[in-house]
């Protein structure tokens, strides 16, 4: 079937928009809505997406004729990650909470039941792939009943960030469900993380490392840096060239303000190695004492080996890492050029906020927002959302 020249995506849960950027980049898709709850998220989607109808709301709140009125007959794709493991809704005693009918997966399939779009396309944690409820049957099939249950055709995979050019090691979940058959729900690689895959196939490409990616940023020590700041290199490489393609200027390159105690920290620990690794009189305090932690969580504050993919770049990589030369932890840029978001993408609100449960056992309700940090690590890398929108543009329009 042919179809019209460009798609209209509507993306729910965007959080910052990568998936929806992943798609845009193609120049074969218009994201013309997205529904965020986070005050913060929605405002790097407007300013990034400044032609799309942002609505900043919990998507449970939005009517079904709220959606109607703005969406019906021009959503083409619908996109998101509703949370469905271990988030229910539900109350206690309404049913089973690893049931994804209990879980904001509802919400996502009530956008797709008004709306009936071409395909709609989810992705989650792989971990999902093994969750069962409570009678033993697999969420995944549940979810893959409900969309059926709607007219498509449906298929799952977990697929590898590296294998579309993002230096991480980052998996992910991926339901591709449309109303035609296709012959692929899934983009072939086009990357490879070792040099056997270019010597024997010829065709995929050698994927960027951690070091590819950031090289040419400005350097900055710990407290160093600032939201807005000109560049002092020149690209290295390919991957950079291409991230740097219409940025005038550098955002959100501002390191934290690690205290003199935790720089030398940092400088104890060496590639592979965390904070668990270091000398006993250089590890963390308990909280709020002097005395020394007895417990150190060996995922915090890994310094990353420059000439290899990143470790996965998850919502708290503020604390997980460390530069691979630099004694600090990684800028909220750094982590954006790991998960492939161009510089000219500009994140908005704090770069860090104090710990949500901290705010919620304060009572602070009104000051729980994501951070910079939060929306780069829960957003899908835009290479890979790319090579998504990609596979499924070109199958929709072959005759």
């Amino acid at each position: 079937m042919h179809i019209k020249d460009r798609l209209n995506v509507l993306d729910t849960f965007a959080g910052a928009g990568g998936f929806s950027l992943g798609f845009s980049m193609t120049g074969k898709y218009n994201i013309i809505g997205a529904i965020e709850a986070d005050l913060w998220a929605s405002e790097t989607f407007q300013h990034n997406h400044p032609e799309t109808d942002v609505i900043t709301n919990d998507i449970r709140m939005v009517t079904d004729e709220e959606i109607l009125k703005k969406f019906k007959g021009r959503v083409d794709v619908l996109l998101g990650g509703p949370p469905c493991q271990g988030f229910s809704i539900a109350n206690k005693n309404a049913g089973d909470a690893k049931d994804p009918r209990n879980s904001l997966f509802v919400e996502f399939l009530r956008v797709a039941r008004l709306l009936l779009p071409e395909v709609v396309i989810m992705e989650n944690v792989p971990n999902l792939i093994k969750a069962k409820t409570k009678s033993g049957e697999f969420v995944l099939n549940i979810i893959k009943q409900e969309l059926e249950g709607l007219g498509y055709f449906v298929d799952y995979t977990i697929i590898s960030a590296t294998d579309y050019g993002v230096p991480q090691i980052r998996k992910r979940l991926l339901i591709v469900a449309c109303k035609k058959k296709l012959d692929s729900f899934f983009p072939l690689p086009t990357h490879s993380v070792t040099e056997d895959g270019n010597l024997f196939t010829g065709i995929l490409k050698p994927c960027p490392t951690l070091w590819d990616a950031i090289s040419d940023l400005p350097d900055v020590e710990a407290c160093g840096g600032a939201e807005e700041m000109d560049y002092t290199k020149e690209p290295e490489n390919d991957y950079q060239r291409s991230l740097r393609k219409g940025a005038k200027k550098l955002y959100n390159h501002k390191a934290m303000n690690h205290t003199p105690r935790m720089v030398e920290r940092f400088r104890a620990i060496k590639w592979g190695e965390s904070a668990s690794d270091v000398p006993t009189e250089l590890k963390p305090f308990k909280r709020n004492s002097k005395e020394l932690a007895t417990k150190v969580y060996s995922q915090n504050s890994r310094r990353m080996y420059p000439f290899k993919p990143c470790h996965t770049i998850a919502a708290s990589f503020y604390a997980n890492f460390v530069h691979p030369y630099k004694n600090r932890n990684f800028t909220a840029r750094e982590g954006a050029r790991i998960q492939s978001f161009p510089d000219w993408y500009v994140f908005k609100g704090h770069p860090t906020t104090p710990s949500h449960s901290l705010l919620k056992k304060e009572g602070r309700l009104d000051e729980i927002h994501l951070c910079q940090y939060n929306q780069i690590g829960n957003a899908v890398p835009p290479l890979m959302a790319q090579a998504i929108a990609e596979n499924i543009y070109e199958q929709l329009n072959r005759d």
